[in-house]
């Protein structure tokens, strides 16, 4: 039984298209899409507790007038870490640890801040600071699996780049680079798993 050149034509594009799709043409897009996406996440996370902090120091400085190197410490920290702004795709490692300084530096200067309150109890009773301090605290997990899901994804993505047979259709087609992965530094470890604590 004799096959036609169209079908032979016709099953060697389809043979082809299942193998380039089992082998990263669709994949290593959409695992970049994701660190994009991620990273987003991240981002806006960041933003909304920026975003809470002139309301918290705020209120915190109607009651505690006398802690005003704390109030300007966390409004300074603010300040660097929403200057601070980063592409994954090209981040390099450094640019990754000088934004994730910024930001730790941040989750310091809060967790001074809340301690202050402890100093206050008038402080501690208003309704509008149990308000943002538990604002703060759902952002601040929000934050760290934010920070958990971009860590995956760009795993993920590193390894569709570099692990065959992905690793050839972006050598072929693509040409993307490992991404620099997240890390929490040495120093702000111990700070992230304590502070900013802000349940009372």
């Amino acid at each position: 039984m004799k096959i036609s050149t169209r079908v032979k034509i016709a099953f060697s594009a389809l043979a082809a298209s299942l193998l380039l799709t089992g082998c990263g043409i669709q994949s290593i897009p959409q695992a970049k899409n994701q660190v994009d996406a991620a990273m987003s996440e991240v981002t806006n996370q960041y933003k909304r507790r920026a975003d809470l902090i002139p309301n918290l120091v705020a209120t915190v400085k109607g009651y505690a007038k006398h802690e005003e190197k704390v109030l300007t410490e966390v409004t300074d920290a603010r300040a660097r870490a929403t200057a601070v702004m980063i592409d994954p795709s090209h981040a390099t490692p450094a640019q990754i640890a000088k934004y994730q300084q910024s930001q730790g530096e941040l989750s310091a200067a809060l967790g001074r801040l809340m301690s202050v309150s402890e100093r206050y109890p008038n402080l501690k009773a208003d309704e509008q600071f149990r308000e943002l301090q538990a604002q703060l605290e759902g952002t601040e997990n929000r934050i760290t699996i934010a920070r958990q899901r971009l860590i995956k994804s760009i795993q993920d993505f590193n390894n569709q780049i570099t692990v065959p047979p992905e690793s050839w259709t972006n050598s072929m087609f693509y040409h993307y680079k490992e991404m620099a992965q997240w890390d929490v530094p040495a120093a702000e470890k111990s700070t992230i798993q304590q502070a900013p604590k802000v349940n009372f």
